[in-house]
């Protein structure tokens, strides 16, 4: 482990928080948890518990290594004691720039000078918020939900940045068990948000013009592309259909883009009826009645499952 980052402070221990705080306790960090909300406060240890024993279950820890990262977190309730004498300053804070900016601020005030200041920023460019004088310490690391599941972590400095600090970065995270990207340069989206958004209006034309259900999209994407992707990527993927043919199919050019809509209107009926997703029992498909925990706890299970396939797949 990098020795500076021995010390953690995590703001934000809601949906990303939490489990960024037991991924940099399963590290050996000693992480202070902290939020406003006194209500995410009392909710968190219990989905910290609930992550580390499915953990534990799948076999990617043992149950005293759960045991002890669990010990390693301690809920406070003040950002000013979460952040003194941290190495590293987590912000997963909700997206709101000005509400970035303020905790930013107040970080400035209490932290070291010395301090790493790492974003999870999931879309915006927070370095215009950051007081200048931290601006060389600061940068973004972004992570996917569930964090103590999904091994891409985004990593990205602005100009400023120490680029010493970003490699620094990208060491420790793959410490963690983590497949860090470090980013040349600050684009919103990343790189997976990116791809995924381009997937995703494509998905809702097909669904808004009628071709297809919800289910045949999605079998298309588990049945077809994941299949392979899941290994190889999309690139790699190229390779082996041949850049040829794929440099012809580009020449031919039968793909037309969807049009540049902001609404989807399948999506924009499911919410009218209340259908907003997982947490409603219903969004594109219907969950029979299944508690949201238990739809989450089951897909965590499942890509828990995917992933150690996937590594012994890779003799990892």
């Amino acid at each position: 482990m990098t020795a500076r980052f021995k010390d953690v402070a995590v703001l934000g221990a809601g949906t990303m928080g939490h489990g960024i705080a037991l991924m940099h306790a399963l590290g050996g960090c000693k992480v202070r948890l902290q939020d406003n909300d006194q209500a995410v406060r009392a909710r968190a240890p219990g989905m910290i518990a609930d992550a580390a024993a499915m953990l534990a279950e799948s076999g990617f820890v043992t149950a005293d290594a759960a045991a002890a990262a669990r010990g390693r977190i301690t809920m406070v309730e003040r950002l000013p004691e979460t952040v003194t004498g941290a190495d590293l300053v987590v912000e997963a804070v909700f997206e709101d720039p000005e509400i970035k900016r303020t905790v930013f601020a107040e970080i400035d005030r209490v932290a070291r000078d010395d301090v790493v200041i790492a974003s999870n920023t999931s879309g915006l460019d927070i370095f215009p918020l950051v007081p200048k004088r931290r601006a060389k310490r600061t940068m973004i690391v972004h992570w996917y939900a569930p964090a103590y599941v999904i091994d891409l972590v985004d990593v990205v400095g602005s100009p400023d940045t120490d680029p010493q600090l970003l490699e620094d970065m990208r060491v420790f995270l793959t410490g963690l068990g983590k497949r860090p990207i470090l980013l040349k340069r600050f684009i919103v989206g990343y790189i997976a948000n990116r791809l995924q958004e381009a997937l995703s209006r494509e998905m809702y034309r097909l669904l808004d013009e009628g071709y297809a259900t919800p289910q045949d999209i999605d079998d298309s994407v588990k049945y077809g592309l994941a299949e392979r992707m899941a290994l190889y990527g999309h690139l790699m993927k190229s390779d082996y259909a041949g850049l040829p043919l794929l440099q012809k199919v580009l020449a031919n050019r039968t793909y037309e883009f969807p049009p540049l809509r902001d609404r989807c209107d399948t999506m924009d009926r499911l919410i009218a009826q209340g259908r907003t997703g997982v947490m409603s029992g219903a969004g594109f498909f219907d969950y029979g009645g299944k508690k949201p925990a238990e739809l989450l706890r089951e897909r965590d299970r499942k890509l828990l499952a995917l992933k150690k396939a996937i590594r012994g797949i890779e003799g990892r």
